[in-house]
């Protein structure tokens, strides 16, 4: 099958000069639970251009909150409020639930961790591209499967025609990872979240996902959120990192930078991790100071 005609790259929408594309302020979530209000996140303010940030933490510091209520995924019940939570200019607490379709997976994409949860099991990989092409462009089924076959192969995916016409248990991990950055990319969105990309995937893999993204990321001219635990990982590949705990942002910096923090939990994360040019009989443990959640000027 002949492929589809050369499409014309991408180019971000025209916007006023020094607008961020993604602009948090005293970004507060609470869930509910039996006798009260849980805080999850508590007053974070962040912004991103079309550039690449990390943000790290353990779990449960409120990384993957930030990023779904960017795109307004909490449930209803959560409690979500801020002084500005902006995409492009958009009030995304504001917005209608038609401007947010618009957004979701049309300006914002969200790359999930494991492909396996998140692709449909009685769908071809095929069919799922195209639906996400289609529900955010107008065009006939073939060329939305003409789209599908030239994303997989962006996506650098061995014999993407025969992976086309494949369903989900039929790829490995590594590819099926690859399908959902290809299906994220189908509408050409301005930003990419990417919430522990490569965390199910063999190490060898795990490099190739984050080159591929990195490329795309860049060719593209889009904005990306990395969300992960991996702080050498984010240093190496992101421009800036935020550093999270419990709710709060503790550092900001470039990524270049990130062996010179100075907030003690951005040292105890760093100093617990094992290294293979300096091993250690025993790494220390990560000593939590209750006055890193004291609420500051």
């Amino acid at each position: 099958m002949a492929g589809p005609p050369d499409r014309a790259p991408h180019r971000p929408p025209h916007r006023p000069p020094h607008r961020p594309l993604v602009e948090i302020r005293d970004l507060r979530v609470d869930f509910p639970h039996p006798s009260g209000f849980t805080r999850a996140v508590r007053g974070i303010s962040l912004s991103l251009g079309r550039e690449k940030l990390g943000i790290v933490g353990e779990s449960g510091s409120g990384k993957s909150v930030t990023g779904r209520a960017l795109m307004r995924l909490l449930p209803g019940s959560a409690r979500v409020t801020a002084e500005a939570l902006r995409f492009d200019g958009i009030d995304v607490l504001a917005a209608s639930e038609r401007q947010m379709r618009s957004l979701r997976g049309g300006r914002i994409g969200l790359i999930l961790q494991d492909p396996k949860y998140s692709l449909n099991p009685v769908m071809t990989v095929g069919r799922q591209i195209a639906e996400a092409w289609l529900a955010h462009r107008k065009g006939s089924r073939r060329e939305a499967r003409d789209v599908a076959l030239s994303l997989l192969e962006q996506v650098r995916i061995r014999e993407p025609g025969r992976v086309l016409d494949a369903y989900p248990h039929e790829i490995s991990g590594g590819m099926g990872q690859r399908v959902m950055i290809a299906m994220m990319l189908a509408p050409e969105p301005d930003m990419l979240i990417a919430d522990e990309p490569t965390s199910a995937l063999d190490a060898s893999v795990q490099a190739e996902i984050l080159r591929l993204i990195e490329d795309l990321v860049s060719a593209r001219g889009m904005g990306l959120m990395l969300i992960s635990h991996d702080l050498p990982l984010v240093a190496r590949f992101c421009d800036r990192v935020a550093v999270m705990y419990a709710g709060q942002v503790m550092e900001e910096l470039p990524a270049r930078d990130l062996h010179r923090a100075e907030h003690p939990y951005t040292r105890g994360l760093l100093d617990c991790m094992p290294s293979l040019d300096h091993p250690r009989a025993r790494l220390p443990t990560l000593d939590r100071d209750p006055a890193w959640l004291e609420p500051r000027a």
